[in-house]
């Protein structure tokens, strides 16, 4: 079993363990496995980061063994550039997941740990599989537990927030589905994605192909204006739920931009180039305002997300060496600052049970050392210089105004909606004199939660600091992707 077999599925039998192991009376034990299994499956992933090699575009950590050869499926795995960070990433979050729902958590205690471990293992191996049904069945995994975690553990809407993330999701791929088999058809019973990659194809095959991957990756993004179902969800989900839909389930659609549409249809691409420009600046602008109205703190955020990938898209289809790195590194920050925005709120939530921006005021008053954590957090979302938040933007500025002026200063604009509702939910929330009893009440983190906000604070800061290490890993692949999508358009 090689590095990545172990990233996925070191979570995953953790994950049956703890479903095996029953009842709410045994709630300590299940906790403490489950913090084990999250720790053990993010030390597994460490060993791909000491051996990876910067300096070459191809697959590596590659593992290849026969899965159903009556069809030439393949249990094919491997990481290159774009994927690498991905999988370090998901097994991170899963550890700070467990801890943010140590305490909170109280009922089948054992199920809610074991979904996400599941979810993890399920979610790395999308980002690593090579084989085309390999990565599908992995893709519609994750909705299972992710179902589960909405339907039990919700709000008041749980049921009809799950059905509606479910159905959502589920009819995007079907047209992925298909897509797949007419590709396995085309290269002569093959899913390898190298294969696909290397297979010429005509224009309308092409466009047929770039719109079934739409279906799947812009819903999943979501991409307006199917970005419908997200706010519905993380209004109901456990905060637990939302931090992993937020940090990692999103980023799925936008890399399946990159390992799927950009390569298999790179002249669909071009010519569709406009239209996915012009959704993503909808979805930095427009969704950006929408955001401003919001009243429910975790509402406000879920659009705050949409615009936020809003940058991914838009870098990724501008194509040039800026634009994607920077849609990457976005995605990547945007993991972290997500996350760290999800897990803030859940934090007064545990404590007043209101997610209403008008229950608060004046936090900082009596949670100065998490009210300091926030505003980090909440700077970080603006995009200020010296957070993750940041570097990703102002690639994606960089790499749009060196497509064209216009399309680059109109993303640059919206970064100022970013910052007005971020800031003025800040300000409603924590600033001023305390407005209300609850809010005098409150006690300030403990060290449960200081260790979650610090770890995500950590890792904010040091990649607004320091990003070389993120971008190091990205180039060389990055110039790869380009380089075929630019020589196929010649030919």
């Amino acid at each position: 079993m090689g590095l990545l077999s172990l990233a996925i599925w070191t979570p995953i039998v953790f994950g049956i363990v703890l479903l095996a192991l029953g009842r709410d009376e045994q709630a300590r034990a299940v906790r403490w496995v489950a913090l084990i299994g999250a720790l053990v499956s993010f030390l597994v992933t460490l060993p791909l980061y000491a051996q990876f090699d910067q300096t070459t575009a191809a697959m590596q950590f590659v593992e290849k063994a026969p899965w159903i050869e009556r069809f030439n499926v393949n249990y094919h795995l491997g990481v290159d550039g774009i994927s690498f960070w991905f999988v370090l990433l998901t097994a991170f979050i899963n550890v700070i997941v467990v801890i943010a729902g140590w305490e909170v958590i109280t009922r089948r205690v054992n199920q809610y740990m074991g979904a996400f471990l599941i979810l993890s293992g399920l979610m790395i191996g999308v980002f690593c599989a090579l084989d085309g049904l390999l990565f599908y069945v992995f893709f519609e995994a994750t909705l299972i537990p992710m179902y589960l975690i909405i339907g039990i553990w919700g709000g008041p809407n749980k049921i009809y927030a799950a059905f509606k993330f479910f159905l959502y999701t589920l009819m995007g791929s079907l047209l992925m589905l298909v897509a797949l088999i007419f590709l396995y058809i085309q290269s002569g019973g093959s899913f390898d994605l190298a294969v696909w990659h290397a297979m010429p194809l005509g224009r309308t095959a092409q466009t047929l192909l770039f719109f079934a991957f739409f279906a799947a990756f812009a819903v999943k993004v979501p991409m307006w204006p199917v970005h419908t179902w997200l706010p519905d969800v993380h209004v109901e989900a456990p905060t637990g739920g939302s931090a992993v839909l937020a940090a990692i389930m999103l980023k799925l659609g936008a890399y399946g931009f990159l390992r799927f549409s950009l390569p298999i249809a790179p002249d669909a691409a071009h010519e569709w180039a406009w239209l996915m420009i012009a959704l993503s600046l909808i979805a930095v602008v427009y969704v950006g305002l929408v955001a401003m109205v919001q009243q429910d703190m975790k509402k406000l955020v879920a659009y705050s997300s949409v615009a936020h990938m809003g940058f991914v898209t838009l870098g990724f289809f501008i194509f040039n060496d800026l634009g994607v790195s920077g849609g990457l590194v976005q995605m990547i920050a945007h993991g972290f600052v997500s996350a760290a925005m999800f897990l803030s709120i859940g934090v007064l939530y545990d404590r007043v049970h209101s997610r209403e921006i008008a229950s608060y005021g004046g936090v900082v008053n009596t949670m100065p050392k998490f009210a300091a954590f926030a505003l980090l957090f909440s700077m970080a979302n603006c995009g200020l210089p010296g957070t993750a938040g940041f570097v990703g933007e102002w690639m994606v500025i960089l790499g749009a105004v060196k497509f064209n002026f216009w399309i680059g200063f109109a993303a640059a604009s919206a970064l100022i909606f970013g910052a007005a509702y971020t800031l003025w939910m800040f300000k409603r929330v924590y600033l001023g004199p305390v407005t209300n009893t609850h809010v005098k009440s409150l006690l300030d983190i403990n060290s449960r939660e200081f260790i979650m906000l610090a770890l995500l604070a950590a890792a904010t800061l040091y990649m607004g600091v320091y990003p070389k290490p993120f971008t190091d890993v990205m180039d060389v692949s990055v110039a790869q992707l380009l380089k075929h999508v630019a020589l196929s358009k010649l030919n």
